[in-house]
């Protein structure tokens, strides 16, 4: 009975065909297109290009399949948008107040004091890096709670342990915070190179004591 039922299912998914060569190429496109949409359109999260690939044919281009589905959805209150590695249904920012009205939130609400937010953002730009290190960027103790409400929030999560004697956990950002952001990857950030040239972030300078030491507001930790 279940060997048979593994049969069936095998076959069934023999079937799906992403090549389509039966049909003639604007049709073939257009039902390229549908497949991507739907898949995307049908997932809680973002998903991967090689999930894509799975539904098209070996020639398909993700990129222009994406492009032209985006441009069919001009005008209209969501967008297909590229973030945590994946492409994802996402209304316009536009519309947050009405969806805000009627369901009484956009999504759970984040609320990072400053503290919070310069930590994760350090963290973004020097990952791996351990609570110590962050502690000794900022010239004050970095405390657990802080790092847990991080965790809490799905934005880091542990990276691997550091060479450094005791082997401490390192913290790294997650696809959750590139999701949070809007980002496609880290490299969607805001240039590193230029704010290290505006001496506003340099890991070294600021773990060697030769950057000014950012002041952060006393929050009682």
């Amino acid at each position: 009975m279940s060997a048979r039922g593994t049969r069936k299912k095998g076959q069934s998914a023999s079937l799906f065909d992403p090549e389509l060569e039966h049909l003639p190429p604007e049709m073939r496109w257009r039902e390229w297109m549908n497949r991507v949409e739907a898949v995307i359109f049908a997932a809680s999260e973002p998903v991967p290009r090689v999930d894509l690939a799975r539904v098209v044919g070996r020639n398909c281009n993700i990129d222009l399949v994406i492009d032209d589905i985006r441009e069919e959805l001009r005008g209209r209150p969501y967008d297909i948008v590229q973030v945590a590695g994946g492409y994802q249904h996402r209304t316009r920012p536009s519309y947050a107040d009405a969806i805000r009205t009627v369901s009484g939130a956009v999504e759970k609400a984040v609320d990072l004091n400053q503290t919070e937010a310069l930590v994760l953002m350090t963290i973004a730009y020097f990952q791996p890096i351990t609570r110590s290190e962050l502690s000794t960027f900022f010239g004050r103790e970095i405390s657990r709670d802080l790092i847990s409400t991080l965790r809490g929030f799905g934005f880091i999560g542990y990276g691997p342990r550091s060479p450094r004697p005791g082997a401490p956990y390192t913290y790294v950002t997650t696809a959750a915070f590139l999701s949070h952001f809007g980002l496609a990857s880290l490299r969607d950030m805001p240039d590193y190179e230029a704010l290290e040239d505006a001496g506003l972030l340099s890991k070294e300078k600021a773990l060697a004591g030769d950057l000014m030491q950012i002041k952060l507001e006393d929050e009682g930790e």
